[in-house]
């Protein structure tokens, strides 16, 4: 090889080499960008992973399609205009009743679906109300709340309330085919979690009531959230109530009583608290209920600091 080639083959491996030099250098440059940049993208990743949460709790969680913000709007400048659920009564549509509206008393009975002491309750004694009421003995009215979604977060209350909606749309024994499923020992989530806050669950559950199986309407009205505002309302009326400050609450025409959690206690209660003709509005013939602490004390009733109190309005 001559000198001169010999020159002109190690500039170029120097110029080569200059060349991969610079190139590492862009990419340490590069690679330093990318650190600082992920660091400040996982700071704002946390940030609005919080966002997200908390928007969540009004705009629905992970399965829930409604977007409960817009509702509340929608409920709040156009009350008129909710859907209620064709076999709701009274003048707002508030007005869940099952068995005879005729009947000489009236059992209300206030509950948040996710409430496991509500749970608890109707496991206990739900049997026996259905058949008091299938033998006419009273009917009953149930008023929902959903403050355990602001309480804990999440929308399972609200969901549900407006599945529930959906269900008492078809029939009012497809209403209580699903109340029953939701409140089940074996589909009643815990207290903490959201289960009730997916549509899939709730549609789900509702394949174990016969009116609701493969029911495309029903589905329909759960997917599409027909009767989310409903279900904000109904939550208003509970609220309004300054009778109830825990769940569930049961009244006999308009008087509140003490919560047992056997047939026999219920039996007991309600036979002191029944009367053979209907009383008029406001009268005190009814036997005095238990008060809340009273139903604390002897293990009836949610106490009110462990969280299934009712905190005011949505």
């Amino acid at each position: 090889m001559s000198k001169r080639n010999s020159q002109e083959a190690k500039r170029a491996a120097r110029e080569r080499l200059l060349a991969e030099r610079q190139k590492q250098k862009k990419k340490d440059k590069i690679r330093r960008q990318l650190t600082v940049g992920g660091s400040v993208v996982g700071i704002l990743a946390i940030a609005a992973g919080i966002g997200v949460a908390v928007a969540n709790m009004d705009s629905g969680g992970e399965g829930d399609a409604t977007d409960w913000s817009a509702v509340s709007t929608e409920v709040e400048e156009s009350p008129d205009d909710v859907l209620a659920p064709s076999n709701a009564t009274g003048d707002d549509g508030l007005t869940v009743l099952v068995g005879d509206p005729e009947a000489a008393n009236t059992v209300t009975l206030y509950e948040d679906p996710r409430c496991p002491s509500c749970a608890s309750f109707e496991q206990g004694v739900g049997a026996a109300i259905s058949e008091d009421v299938a033998n006419g003995e009273y009917n009953v009215e149930y008023v929902f709340g959903t403050f355990l979604d602001n309480n804990l977060g999440g929308t399972g209350s609200r969901n549900a309330l407006s599945a529930l909606g959906a269900a008492l749309d078809v029939s009012p024994e497809a209403f209580q085919g699903l109340h029953e499923q939701l409140y089940a020992a074996d589909n009643h989530p815990a207290e903490s979690t959201d289960e009730f806050g997916d549509d899939e669950r709730l549609i789900e559950l509702a394949q174990n009531v016969p009116e609701l199986e493969g029911n495309a309407e029903f589905e329909k009205a759960v997917n599409n959230s027909a009767f989310a505002g409903w279900a904000l309302q109904m939550s208003q009326k509970f609220d309004a109530d300054e009778d109830v400050t825990g769940t569930p609450t049961v009244k006999v025409n308009g008087t509140p009583i003490e919560t047992p959690r056997t047939p026999e206690d219920w039996d007991a209660v309600l036979a002191a608290a029944l009367v053979d003709e209907r009383p008029e509005d406001g009268s005190d013939e009814n036997a005095e209920g238990g008060s809340d602490e009273e139903n604390a004390e002897d293990g009836s009733g949610e106490d009110p600091e462990g969280g299934e109190e009712n905190p005011g309005t949505e």
